[in-house]
């Protein structure tokens, strides 16, 4: 199933970036972090991004930059809004193995703390039950592969998924 990349999707809080790094270094891959490729483009934190294009402007922004990233044996790390991008998510799932890394609602909670400083994007009047409610079912679509990363570390996580994509 390797398609040459691993492409990591998944609710803020999830791990894909921690995760990532790991991955990368245990198949010897290159790491891409797509919020991090987003803030060096632009400048800008995730945070001021959303505030000064509003929630539907960044998904704009982050479907464009994934859209264009690529590579060969690459893990690489979406934001959690990426799925609303259609585009990129075909195009992830043409240049690799998309894997969801699923938590439990009360987890995510418990790692976000801020979800305003995190870069989330919600829409006015929207929580964080709702958002996971919303997503969830994106995630579930896109994914070719899913881990339940529930109680586990980032060692087990990444022997998931790399018994999973070999």
């Amino acid at each position: 199933m390797n398609k040459n990349n691993i492409i990591l999707i998944g609710m803020p809080g999830a791990g894909k970036s921690t995760v990532g790094v790991v991955l990368a270094k245990k198949l010897g891959y290159s790491f891409v972090d797509a919020d991090l490729v987003i803030q060096s483009q632009e400048g800008k934190l995730l945070h001021e991004l959303i505030a000064e294009r509003g929630v539907e402007g960044f998904w704009k922004l982050e479907e464009a930059v994934g859209e264009a990233i690529g590579g060969k044996r690459t893990v690489i790390a979406t934001g959690g809004s990426a799925v609303y991008g259609e585009k990129a998510m075909e195009h992830y799932r043409q240049i690799g193995t998309v894997v969801y890394l699923s938590l439990p609602l009360e987890e995510i909670r418990e790692r976000l703390g801020d979800l305003t400083e995190r870069g989330v994007t919600l829409r006015d009047g929207q929580d964080l039950d709702g958002l996971y409610a919303e997503r969830q079912p994106l995630y579930e679509k896109y994914a070719d592969v899913t881990v339940s990363c529930e109680g586990l570390s980032i060692r087990e996580i990444v022997e998931k998924i790399a018994n999973t994509t070999a």
